[in-house]
């Protein structure tokens, strides 16, 4: 399922407008990403969670010529799948 396809089911099953359920899903997903940019946990009981875990800046290595390269400090957000989900997908 993609943005798209997530705006057209909540528009069909709550009955609102195409425009509404697009300006719905934007402010979702802008909620989420503005909380993991400051640093928090965004937990959606049942269905899972997304955090930002920090990396310290290391020494890698080029693929192609071999040279070190050094690795500034970065910071990714993650998702961790919830119990409720899993036993949905498995079933």
């Amino acid at each position: 399922m993609n943005k798209l396809e997530l705006i057209s089911t909540l528009k069909n099953e709550a009955n609102i407008s195409k425009a509404e359920a697009a300006k719905i899903v934007e402010i979702f997903f802008d909620s989420m990403a503005e909380a993991l940019a400051q640093g928090e946990r965004v937990e959606i009981r049942g269905l899972c969670s997304f955090y930002v875990k920090n990396y310290k800046s290391y020494t890698g290595r080029n693929p192609k010529t071999g040279d070190k390269v050094v690795i500034n400090p970065k910071r990714l957000p993650f998702f961790k799948c919830g119990k409720e989900l899993k036993e949905r997908v498995d079933y």
